[in-house]
């Protein structure tokens, strides 16, 4: 009756019917765009570890530099997924952000680079004055051969339990690096994450086990001073160890030669700029792309599965078989010795630079305030570097790749 007297009356409601019905068809669409309908319970556990990672970082200051990126990396791809995506599954040809930095890892590039900054802040000095810290930084790899043969009992294959048993030497780019030359980048996140978290806990891993293996006597021997190192012996070492290290193993060449080159730039005082480079921004830059496309490699699917577990338990066993092997190594040279090293040392003897050495500085000063290792521990802890880097070598070597 009404339409007869306003015939666009009902003509408008219907208008705004379907006005009211496209608002709320657009709220609901961008309701359920949103992460909140999008994620699993997996992404919202892994979203949890991203947030403890990135407490124990800040509040914690546990490995802080490396730690940061990759749990803010974990957060992201929890978040939103197609951050990692690939260019293959993209339906308009361009990955995800990420994966862009990922593709570096995966070829090796961050990794190296990641040597070089290593070799242009570290002084080789007290491993020149005192060669024998190599038999310390060797002993500690021992827990990288008992992670492989631990791997292969767990029922990885020979590539992936190489890949796994870096770990032991807790060196984080090295884990990598291996991992992609090997062809293993599905465990590649699981092993990176492993291999910083226990760099980042060196602090509390280390202690009981040097604790536990030496006596308190021992903890208090007070060893002499080092030599003084000239420059020139500065300058060649990084040369010397590049021709005999990589002739011997050119698959080596990669990783060592970064170092050494980095550690060039630093001793031979002529290109300054290049060390500052190396050593600072384009460091900071290569963590910050390296920490947060590791982190984003973990995210719900591929990470909460059996193998990883396994990776994190072998990585421990690892870790703490390569201190055990560090410390009573130099228990057996403060025998022959007779008492001229403390067995403390050893332990610094895996890769994590400086932290490892530092570890070893604060046990002994808890024996003996007096006490100053720190100097002494880092020859170990370099000779450890070049070590897991031989290791990593040794098994591209053993299994043919290049």
């Amino acid at each position: 009756m009404w339409g007869h007297f306003f015939p666009h009356a009902a003509t408008l409601k219907q208008q705004e019917v379907k006005e009211m019905d496209y608002i709320a068809s657009t709220l609901s669409n961008l309701i359920h765009q949103t992460a909140f309908f999008n994620l699993t319970w997996g992404n919202y556990l892994m979203i949890i570890v991203a947030c403890v990672f990135l407490y124990l970082a800040i509040a914690k200051g546990f490995e802080p530099l490396l730690l940061t990126p990759i749990a803010f990396g974990m957060l992201l791809v929890n978040i939103y997924p197609d951050i990692m995506m690939s260019v293959e599954d993209s339906a308009n040809g361009a990955g995800g952000l990420l994966y862009y930095f990922y593709l570096l890892d995966e070829w090796a590039i961050l990794p190296s680079l990641i040597f070089m900054g290593v070799g242009a802040m570290t002084d080789f000095g007290p491993l020149i004055a005192n060669p024998k810290s190599f038999l310390l930084g060797a002993a500690a790899q021992f827990g990288i051969f008992a992670a492989y043969f631990g791997a292969i009992a767990m029922g990885f294959n020979d590539k992936a339990a190489a890949a796994i048993s870096i770990i032991g030497g807790a060196d984080g780019p090295t884990s990598i690096f291996l991992a992609g030359k090997l062809g293993q980048t599905a465990l590649l996140g699981p092993i990176a994450v492993a291999a910083y978290s226990y760099m980042s806990l060196v602090p509390i891993i280390q202690p009981p086990i040097m604790k536990l293996l030496t006596t308190e006597k021992e903890r208090k021997i007070k060893m002499g001073q080092l030599r003084p190192v000239s420059k020139l012996e500065k300058i060649l070492f990084p040369i010397i160890v590049t021709i005999v290290v990589c002739m011997i193993l050119p698959t080596t060449a990669p990783l060592v030669g970064m170092l050494m080159l980095g550690n060039l730039f630093r001793e031979s005082g002529v290109v300054r700029q290049l060390t500052d480079t190396a050593s600072n921004a384009l460091m900071y830059i290569v963590v910050i792309l390296l920490g947060t496309s590791v982190g984003a490699t973990t995210s719900a699917e591929a990470f909460l599965n059996w193998d990883t577990l396994k990776i994190v338990a072998l990585g421990l066993i690892a870790f703490a078989f390569g201190t055990a092997a560090g410390v009573l190594f130099g228990k057996l040279m403060c025998i022959a010795t007779k008492g001229k090293v403390n067995p403390l040392i050893g332990s610094a003897g895996v890769s994590a630079v400086p932290m490892a050495a530092r570890v070893s500085q604060k046990v002994g000063a808890e024996a003996d305030p007096t006490n100053f290792l720190l100097m002494h521990a880092m020859g170990p802890n370099v000779a450890g570097v070049i070590g897991t880097a031989v290791a990593a070598g040794t098994f591209m070597a053993v299994f043919g790749v290049f």
